[in-house]
């Protein structure tokens, strides 16, 4: 994994992340930002009780974006305890924050934001403005060396190193700062990652089967004849969004602007024909029906994973104020 100046879990992550929805009452779908290679398995997650974990909701993702910003918080206090400058990101609001999934039926959000392009431009514009990077090439390379220490260990730190589902090997860097961070809120870090890694990369294991699934495909043609009525002929919603990128990245003010307007028409229309035929509950129901298909593997990790964000919630809700 490679070095980063900023913690792995961004907006434009959480906003990419869902296939359909939220893994309805089984786990919270987030991309950890984590290489994918070839190496040895370590230790599964930690067991847990399903009655216990039963009772063990899963988190909104304004609850997500709390702990997100919580380790932040946690990295900038430690790093400036270690003489350097290190600044939060709170870039996006909480409503520019939300995740599109494959399904997206909040017609208000789609009439104010399209599919998301502005709110990416926003990210990327911030992305390439990056005081934490500048500040660190603003120093010598001694203390760019002591700056990397102080965040994630540096060089030097054994990398934590974790089985994927679908195959390879995940590996991060959780050492200094960081990992300090994370050992507030999750309690071991090195038991949240192989939770999180495990959770995050269960999708290729079942997403075939979703879309390949006879009542998801079905309710997806419903959908796609009222997307036809309403002058959107698309067969998917996918479709529907890829045919809203396909513009040159180079546009005038009032190129941008009629591209924009295309893509809020599509994407209300999309929001309102996804909430006309039950879109998104069907495609839970399903979803969450194939997760369960990996419970029996994966339920350790699944029922730890709920309970260590529950704790690092608990911990956030001390920490950072909830994002406006």
């Amino acid at each position: 994994m490679k070095r980063t100046d900023a913690p792995r879990r961004t907006a434009a992550m959480r906003r990419t992340t869902a296939t359909v929805g939220v893994i309805a009452a089984l786990a919270s779908a987030v991309l950890t930002g984590c290489s994918v290679g070839a190496d040895s398995s370590h230790r599964t997650a930690p067991a847990a009780g399903a009655e216990a974990a039963a009772h063990v909701k899963d988190l909104t993702y304004a609850e997500d974006l709390r702990i997100s910003d919580a380790e932040q918080h946690l990295i900038t206090q430690c790093m400036t305890k270690h003489g350097f400058r290190f600044r939060e990101d709170r870039t996006l609001s909480l409503e520019e924050s939300r995740p599109v999934g494959y399904v997206q039926d909040d017609v208000e959000w789609a009439r104010s934001h399209g599919y998301g392009s502005r709110i990416m431009a926003k990210e990327d514009r911030a992305r390439l403005r990056n005081p934490n990077l500048a500040y660190r090439n603003s120093l010598s390379r001694p203390r760019q060396s002591a700056y990397d220490t102080a965040l994630d260990g540096g060089r030097d730190t054994a990398l934590l190193r974790t089985r994927a589902p679908s195959g390879g090997t995940i590996t991060k860097q959780s050492g200094g700062c960081t990992g300090e961070a994370e050992r507030t809120l999750y309690g071991d870090p090195a038991a949240w990652f192989r939770a999180d890694a495990t959770v995050s990369n269960l999708r290729p294991l079942y997403v075939g089967k979703l879309l390949r699934d006879k009542e998801f495909k079905s309710a997806v043609r419903t959908w796609s004849r009222c997307m036809s009525r309403a002058g959107h002929p698309y067969p998917d919603p996918d479709a529907a969004r890829q045919a809203t990128r396909e513009h040159s990245a180079q546009q005038t003010r009032a190129e941008e602007a009629g591209t924009f307007a295309n893509e809020t028409r599509i994407a209300v229309a999309d929001a309102t024909c996804a909430r006309a035929v039950s879109l998104r509950s069907v495609g839970e129901r399903r979803e969450a029906h194939y997760v369960g298909e990996l419970a029996g593997k994966y339920g350790d990790a699944l029922d730890a994973h709920r309970r260590m964000q529950q704790h690092a919630l608990a911990r956030a809700e001390r920490i950072v104020p909830a994002r406006t």
